[in-house]
């Protein structure tokens, strides 16, 4: 039976013609008449689609297997998963490519292999678990879940592809869960089987081997081979354990053997369950995503990127977090050539970058503020005066020039300078991209402005979250005015509730502000296993609460800002409110050389303090022009920094370059300083760079107490 109704052909050309959405369309969101009520905002959507969301391409087009099989018929030929090819001095050569014939029938033969290895599997039992796991093309039901557990590479692809092909539910696990948190998602999900790079093997047989609730998991199947006598010893681990262990050229072959027919999903089947690592501390909750919320996601993307002929993309976001996964399942959709990072180090990353020579981008602010400070280490803080003199002359011009409003989103052109910045950017190994996207937390509008102009490159600043399968709006590449995240966009609808607590209301005279509240096909719908957690998370009327503060400012095309946390707030001891969040991106986005922070207050005081990360790359340049000093050594940066007498300036620094965009008791009057204070490993950031506010305060206690004993160091200065 045909997948479509229209000829493949047909539906293409129609593609062509209507996406991407041209950008003045979709660049506004409109007010719907009669929504208004009292306490919210009225309910906006996209000026482009303002009677009904938009939840696919097409109507035929309602998975995520549809969609693959559609762009297979006119890609099967092009490169898909590509990896470089290790040389024998240990350095890293070419991108060595797979073609999409080859991974369509890699996934088919991994599906049908996978279920062979569960059916036979010696270590079955006779739990419900159990009882599901035999291949069924009629199954009406939930599949088994399926677990995934390594960094990018095309395997992890390959399991995905394999997952939806056969209507299996698939989670995945990452390091920076921890033991405890990957056992917890484990025992919850009762997945039978893992598919993982060898390195984790195990990891996984010791928390089955530690857990009474881990009997279900009976197979593992190892991304890389299982040789020798290591590989042996592994299999021979497994098996005591009651674990079968393969790896995927095994389960590839007894697919290619056993093969079976695929089982379409429906757009209710259950794609993926993806576990938030949460900023409270609390165990991660499992958001649950189904091929609806999936290809409304995709639809938001081929809305602002579809191109026809060859994409190409760098995926080294972590695959396991819902940014990447929307990259990557987009990617296998549209035939781009994705390439994978050489190594685990971020050393590796511009390396692999130049060789790859990819057309888009996408990143993260933190990534996006050190590819800032690499840029203006060699242009306007370059040591060469000539080479300062020429660049700050250029990237000035691209900066003025940007600034200036228009209703088109293009790059206004410079005869001179385009051509010395590409050529810069062509040294970087940054040549062929042409767009750069960034999210997952807020973007300091000035990076954003700076790398537009050095590499003359259009940047994107987009929101989402794991709730909404990834981005569901972003600002223009060329926004004249960097900050906002664009207006709502066509598969979504959102209204902001009032919070009087918080001084946040509908009727604020700079545009309405409040919890931004948001509806449609791209959002999920629960929380798996925890229907106490999905009640909270949506009102009486299924707006899904997303626990962000945002404005709307109704003087630009009613653009949203992203400005606050709802629950991220306490009192002083004066009685003044303070939302540390706000105060923390006015913070970054106004002080170059650090990289981080962290605001802390209290009701039994009434000031705040924080814990500063500094800037490796540009606190050198701070420190010689303001103290004419020369300090290379972190230790002694340091050591010059946190003495009280350099200290008190350095914080009269940060104060007077937020004076006028916070009040007073916004400015904090004590801070310790440090490299990178706040990591992963110390849990107290999740791994989108997200501050686990609660954790943050437990680990860095005695450090908070300590500044509060030793008092504000502005006390007498006039803030």
């Amino acid at each position: 039976m045909s997948l479509v109704h229209e000829s493949p052909e047909h539906i293409y050309a129609t593609l062509k013609e209507n996406v991407p959405f041209k950008a003045r369309l979709i660049a506004n969101a409109l007010p719907i008449a009669g929504t208004e009520e009292e306490g919210y905002s009225p309910i906006y959507r996209n000026a482009y689609s303002t009677h009904n969301l938009i939840s696919r391409l097409h109507h035929s087009l309602d998975t995520l297997y549809t969609l693959f099989e559609f762009g297979y018929k006119f890609t099967a030929e092009r490169n898909a998963l590509g990896v470089r090819e290790k040389l024998s001095d240990g350095s890293y050569g070419k991108y060595q490519w797979q073609d999409y014939r080859t991974i369509r029938q890699r996934s088919r033969n991994l599906g049908s292999g996978i279920f062979f290895i569960l059916e036979n599997n010696p270590f079955r039992t006779k739990s419900e678990v159990h009882r599901n796991l035999n291949y069924d093309p009629t199954r009406k039901k939930d599949s088994f879940i399926l677990t995934i557990f390594s960094s990018n590479r095309p395997e992890w692809v390959l399991a995905d592809i394999a997952s939806f092909t056969y209507s299996i539910t698939n989670t995945a696990l990452y390091d920076t869960l921890g033991p405890n948190t990957s056992k917890y998602i484990l025992e919850l999900t009762e997945s039978p089987i893992v598919l993982c790079s060898k390195e984790k093997i195990s990891k996984l047989i010791e928390l089955k081997k530690e857990s009474d609730r881990m009997d279900k998991l009976i197979a593992v199947v190892s991304m890389d081979k299982l040789e020798g006598p290591e590989g042996s010893q592994l299999k021979r681990f497994a098996a005591a354990n009651q674990i079968a262990l393969f790896d995927y050229e095994y389960v590839e072959k007894l697919g290619e053997t056993n093969q079976l027919t695929p089982i379409p999903p429906t757009p209710d089947t259950k794609f993926t369950i993806c576990f938030t690592s949460g900023t409270t501390g609390s165990v991660p909750k499992g958001v649950v995503l189904t091929h609806e919320n999936a290809i409304a996601g995709l639809v938001f993307k081929y809305g602002r990127g579809f191109k026809t002929g060859t994409t190409r993309l760098y995926s080294y976001l972590p695959a396991a977090h819902i940014l990447e996964r929307a990259n990557l399942v987009y990617g296998v959709c549209v035939g781009a050539e994705i390439g994978f990072p050489s190594s685990k180090s971020t050393m590796a990353l511009l390396d692999d970058v130049r060789e790859l020579q990819p057309t888009n981008l996408a990143t993260v602010p933190r990534v996006l503020s050190k590819l800032e400070a690499t840029i203006k280490s060699q242009t306007i803080h370059s040591e060469n005066l000539w080479t300062r003199y020429i660049y700050t002359k250029a990237i000035t011009e691209k900066l003025r020039l940007q600034a200036q409003a228009s209703d088109e989103d293009a790059n206004p052109p410079h005869l001179v300078y385009d051509t010395l910045l590409e050529t810069f950017k062509k040294r970087l190994g940054l040549a062929s991209v042409k767009t750069i996207a960034t999210g997952s937390s807020p973007s300091s509008p000035e990076t954003i402005r700076f790398i537009k102009a050095a590499l003359n490159v259009g940047v994107s600043n987009g929101y989402g979250s794991t709730e909404s399968f990834a981005g569901f709006l972003c600002s223009k590449q060329f926004d004249h005015d960097p900050g906002s995240i664009g207006a709502i966009g066509v598969t979504a609808e959102c209204r902001l509730r009032d919070i009087p607590e918080m001084n946040y209301t509908s009727k604020d005279a700079e545009g309405p502000r409040g919890e931004l509240l948001l509806r449609g096909p791209q959002i999920f719908k629960e929380y798996y296993k925890n229907p106490e957690a999905t009640a909270e998370s949506f009102d009486k009327d299924g707006w899904f609460c997303s626990g962000d503060v945002a404005r709307i400012d109704t003087n630009r095309g009613n653009q949203m800002y992203v400005v606050d946390r709802v629950k991220n707030f306490f009192k002083l001891a004066q009685g003044e409110f303070v939302t540390p969040e706000k105060i923390e991106l006015v913070y970054l986005s106004s002080c170059p050389h650090i990289q981080q922070i962290f605001v802390y207050g209290t009701s039994l005081e009434s000031y705040l303090i924080g814990i500063v990360g500094l800037d490796p790359a540009s606190i050198a340049d701070y420190l010689r022009s303001r103290f004419h000093n020369e300090i290379g050594v972190r230790e002694d940066i340091l050591r010059f920094l946190n003495d009280p007498s350099n200290k008190k300036i350095f914080l009269m620094d940060l104060n007077n370059a937020v004076k006028d965009q916070l009040q007073g008791f916004e400015r904090i009057h004590n801070v310790e300083v440090d490299f990178d204070p706040l990591t992963v490993e110390r849990g107290v950031i999740t791994p989108t760079q997200k501050i686990r506010r609660p954790l943050c305060t437990k680990y860095f206690q005695e450090n908070l107490d300590r500044m509060y004993q030793e008092g504000s160091i502005l006390r007498n200065e006039k803030l």
